[in-house]
C-alpha cells in the first residue's frame, strides 16, 4: 500500500514517521520543504507525493487548507479508486461537502480526527474518531490500526469531526478546571507535587491532569515542566472550542461552560500564548 501523506507538522510527521515504521511505502509533503527531511521519501511537489498513493492522508491546520489540497488533487483527475483520509480537525459541515465532492469524483473518504498528542502520534497510540461509508472504513483500518490504539467508528462522513468536537470542548472544559483547581491549590500554600499525586489516584484523576498537568515539576514529561513546549498548541485548543461552538450553534444546543472555554482559550491564544501548549494559560488563571 503507497501511502501520500501531506502536512508534515507536529502531528503529521510522527504519524508518517510511524507508518514508515510499519513498512508503509510514505511519500510525504508539506508546503514547508524541510519539514520532512527526517521521511525516506520527501515530495517536492503535492502531484509528485500523490502519484500512485492508494491512500491520500491530510493533516492540516484548517477546513480551507484541506478544501484547497483536495481541490489541487483532483483537478489534474486523479485516477479514480483512491481513498481520501482526513485527520485534521474541522468543521462539520466542510468535511460533508468535501466527503460528497470525493465521493463523485469516484474515490473513497474518511474522516479521522485523532487525540493523543504527538507522543501518541509517535507511539502509535492515537485514538481516532472515523466517519465513512463501510467499504472506505474497512480499506482505512490497516491505516488506522498501524496509526492508533482505539478506533471508534461513529457513521456516516462528517461524524468522526462531530464526536471531536464534543470530545476536544471536555479537554478544553477540564483543563481549565485544572487551572484553577492547581491555583486555588498555589494559593493556600499547598505542594503541587502532594497536590498532583492526591489526584492523579483520586476522583479528580483525568488524562489532561496526568499528561498537561499546568505547574512546572510534578509531571516531568508534561509541557509544564518542559517551558510549555507545545504538545498541543493553545491556539488549536482555541481553534477546536471554536468549531464545537460552532456546532452547538447550528444544532440550538447551548454549552455555556463550553462557551466559557473557547472565550478564555481565543483570548490566550490572541494574546501571543498561541505557540505554547494550551496548559500555559495557567499563568493568566493564577495571576488574575
Amino acid at each position: 500500500m503507497r501511502i501520500c501523506f501531506i502536512g508534515l507538522g507536529t502531528m503529521g510527521l510522527p504519524m508518517a514517521l510511524r507508518l514508515e515504521e510499519q513498512d508503509f511505502e510514505l511519500y510525504g509533503w508539506d508546503v514547508n520543504p524541510s519539514a520532512g527531511a527526517p521521511l525516506k521519501n520527501h515530495a517536492t511537489t503535492l502531484s509528485e507525493a500523490a502519484a500512485d498513493a492508494d491512500v491520500l492522508i491530510t493533516m492540516l491546520p484548517e477546513g480551507a487548507h484541506v478544501e484547497a489540497t483536495y481541490q489541487a488533487l483532483l483537478a489534474p483527475e486523479l485516477p479514480a479508486g483512491r481513498l481520501f483520509m482526513d485527520c485534521s480537525t474541522i468543521d462539520v459541515e466542510t468535511t460533508k461537502r468535501l466527503a460528497g465532492t470525493v465521493l463523485d469524483a469516484g474515490h473513497g473518504f474518511v474522516d479521522a480526527p485523532v487525540s493523543g498528542g504527538h507522543e501518541g502520534a509517535r507511539a502509535g497510540t492515537l485514538s481516532f474518531m472515523t466517519g465513512g461509508d463501510a467499504h472506505s472504513m474497512e480499506r482505512a483500518r490497516p491505516v488506522l490500526h498501524a496509526l492508533g490504539n482505539k478506533i471508534t467508528e461513529f457513521g456516516d462522513a462528517g461524524a468522526g469531526q462531530a464526536a471531536k468536537a464534543c470530545h476536544n470542548m471536555i479537554c478544553g472544559i477540564t483543563a481549565l478546571g485544572v487551572c484553577e483547581a492547581f491555583a486555588l491549590a498555589d494559593s493556600l500554600g499547598l505542594d503541587a507535587d502532594s497536590f498532583f499525586n492526591l489526584c492523579k489516584g483520586a476522583a479528580a484523576q483525568s488524562w489532561i491532569l496526568e499528561n498537561r498537568c499546568p505547574v512546572p515539576g510534578p509531571a516531568p514529561n508534561a509541557p509544564a515542566s518542559n517551558g510549555y513546549s507545545p504538545g498541543f498548541a493553545a491556539r488549536l485548543m482555541a481553534k477546536d472550542l471554536r468549531l464545537a461552538q460552532a456546532a452547538a450553534t447550528a444544532t440550538g444546543q447551548e454549552t455555556p461552560f463550553g462557551s466559557e472555554a473557547a472565550r478564555r482559550f481565543t483570548e490566550f491564544a490572541e494574546a501571543s500564548g498561541g505557540d505554547l501548549d494550551f496548559s500555559a494559560i495557567y499563568a493568566t488563571i493564577r495571576n488574575s
